[in-house]
């Protein structure tokens, strides 16, 4: 299949396939000449793709045009589209058509459903930041690429500590690699812990001492988060899914529900042996408690939006939290 068509916003997965791709059919000798990358943000460039795809390679191996920032399959000028449909069928068997973009291909357009009737398409969708089970099952198919089995427990604790990054997902991989070495059996959650486990502590303490109304702990550590340069609306999708877990096994629970594959499925958690931790950290909290969480979370959310301090915006909602969310509610744990 001459013509491919890449798109999704996991950008690292994107470029890995594509990475494979040009390797398995350029030939290394004649790259300069039969490997082209361009913009179709320039539409000159995007027009300057489908010429060079029609022309046969030179010499070995199979000549490849990346066209990063397609436009084909999103609102673009009529002559483009002319251009395209003009070239679709004169690009040469030993001829390779790489269209990648970020969004998603625009169904209505004629130009999606002509690409889509020849193309070989491929997406490339990061779960969102609450499918604990899409970020997990993510980091096992990253890790399969590469060769290294995971211990579910590895698998979990890299997901928690990475969420859609995916550039550091493939930094991470790279790092228990060679930790590994030679070694036989899955990397197991300890070696994780190793490598990345001051990171794994942070983004989780900051809920745990939440839970344990600790604000001053949680403000510390999302400070010293910020300060490695972790985005703050990174920190508070991470801290709402987090929550969210723990709202759903007190709701769950709640409603006489007793099985962790079931609670585990529902809540959107890969490992059900997590539930066993998650109900002993939620012991006496009641499904009041954990809403006011998450709606001061949200107000730190507006707050970053509206350009406000990070660090002044998590403070604020942390504290308040500390003063509304949880002490004016029935069955509060007693403050330690």
């Amino acid at each position: 299949m001459p013509i491919h068509l890449y798109w999704g916003d996991d950008e690292a997965a994107r470029q890995r396939a594509l990475a494979a791709q040009i390797e398995a059919l350029v030939d290394p000798a004649w790259a300069t000449i039969n490997l082209s990358r361009l913009d179709g943000a320039d539409s000159g460039q995007a027009a300057q793709a489908l010429e060079e795809a029609r022309t046969p390679p030179f010499g070995a191996g199979a000549r490849v045009v990346v066209l990063q920032r397609s436009p084909f399959c999103q609102a673009h000028p009529a002559e483009l589209a002319a251009q395209l449909e003009a070239a679709l069928e004169l690009i040469p068997a030993d001829g390779h058509l790489f269209l990648v973009s970020e969004g998603k291909p625009d169904a209505r357009l004629r130009t999606t459903k002509r690409l889509r009737a020849v193309a070989e398409e491929r997406s490339f969708t990061l779960p969102p930041i609450w499918d604990g089970a899409g970020q997990i099952e993510r980091v096992e198919s990253a890790a399969r690429e590469r060769g290294l089995a995971l211990a579910p427990e590895a698998a979990e604790a890299l997901a928690e500590a990475i969420g859609s990054d995916g550039l550091r997902l493939a930094s991470e991989l790279e790092k228990l690699a060679l930790h590994a070495g030679s070694a036989a059996g899955p990397i197991t959650a300890e070696a994780v812990a190793a490598l990345i486990g001051g990171q794994v502590t942070s983004s989780l303490a900051v809920g745990d001492a939440l839970l344990a109304q600790h604000p001053a702990e949680a403000i510390a550590l999302v400070e010293a988060l910020l300060e490695a340069n972790e985005p703050a609306l990174r920190i508070v999708a991470a801290l709402a899914s987090q929550i969210r877990g723990w709202l759903w096994v007190c709701l769950l629970e709640r409603s006489g529900e007793q099985d962790v594959a079931v609670i585990a499925k529902a809540a959107g958690i890969g490992n059900p042996k997590r539930i066993y931790v998650m109900r002993k950290q939620i012991r006496g909290r009641t499904p009041e408690q954990l809403l006011a969480l998450l709606r001061r979370l949200l107000d730190v959310e507006a707050a970053l939006k509206r350009g406000a301090d990070p660090g002044d915006a998590f403070r604020d909602g942390f504290l308040l939290a500390a003063a509304q969310g949880w002490h004016d509610q029935p069955g509060s744990a007693p403050r330690r």
